[in-house]
């Protein structure tokens, strides 16, 4: 594609404000106030979020969905032999990004990554549809296979072998990303962007602004 074609695309940010008389001194509470914005909004799959994970300094990113958060952790399920399941436990340390282009806004979260307790995870993997619990025992995410006929070929045989009631299998489950610092951002105009960072301190947390 022609470089001048990208270059052009450009969009001035007109939709919102982030001041640090308006912010709650609480980040969880600052990400739930914009997060019930997002809801509001009718966004398609606004709890999509991409997760940063690396080893032996090689970054990898995926998106997943968020599952819960509260003033613990921000949680989400996976294999874990997936690819970033092994790189969790290799390295804990990650980082999570929200987008909603819609309301010109992104929040960056960055922390260590702990596992989910196996009750916990159980409970959330009864909670899914049929289907996706099925999936979950067929697939050995990341892993080589040789076409798609295969993976549907072990979703039949899962499902005629468990039918209504699929075991969550052990390789599966939740973690939870601890914040150690977050980044709101909404998009201004002339590209004046706000960028307002909560990291935390002994004390608590620290708020100061970012020249975009």
């Amino acid at each position: 594609m022609d470089e001048n074609t990208l270059s052009n695309l450009r969009k001035n940010y007109e939709k919102g404000e982030l001041i640090e008389s308006k912010i709650n001194s609480n980040p969880f509470k600052q990400f739930e106030i914009w997060f019930e914005d997002v809801l509001k909004s009718n966004i398609y799959e606004p709890n999509a979020m991409i997760l940063a994970t690396s080893y032996e300094n090689k970054p990898s990113a995926r998106v997943v969905l968020l599952k819960g958060f509260d003033e613990t952790g921000f949680k989400f399920y996976t294999n874990y032999n997936s690819r970033k399941g092994k790189q969790l436990s290799l390295n804990p340390n990650a980082a999570l990004l929200f987008y909603w282009m819609e309301l010109e806004r992104q929040v960056r979260i960055e922390g260590k990554i702990e596992k989910l307790s196996r009750e916990e995870s159980h409970d959330y993997f009864n909670s899914r549809p049929l289907e996706s619990r099925l999936g979950a025992l067929a697939s050995n995410q990341s892993e080589v296979i040789p076409d798609r006929s295969f993976l549907e070929k072990k979703y039949n045989e899962v499902k005629d072998k468990y039918g209504d009631n699929p075991p969550m299998p052990e390789n599966w489950g939740g973690y939870k990303l601890i914040p150690e610092l977050f980044e709101f951002w909404q998009g201004r105009p002339n590209r004046l962007h706000d960028r307002i960072v909560y990291e935390k301190i002994s004390e608590g947390w620290e708020i100061y602004r970012l020249s975009p």
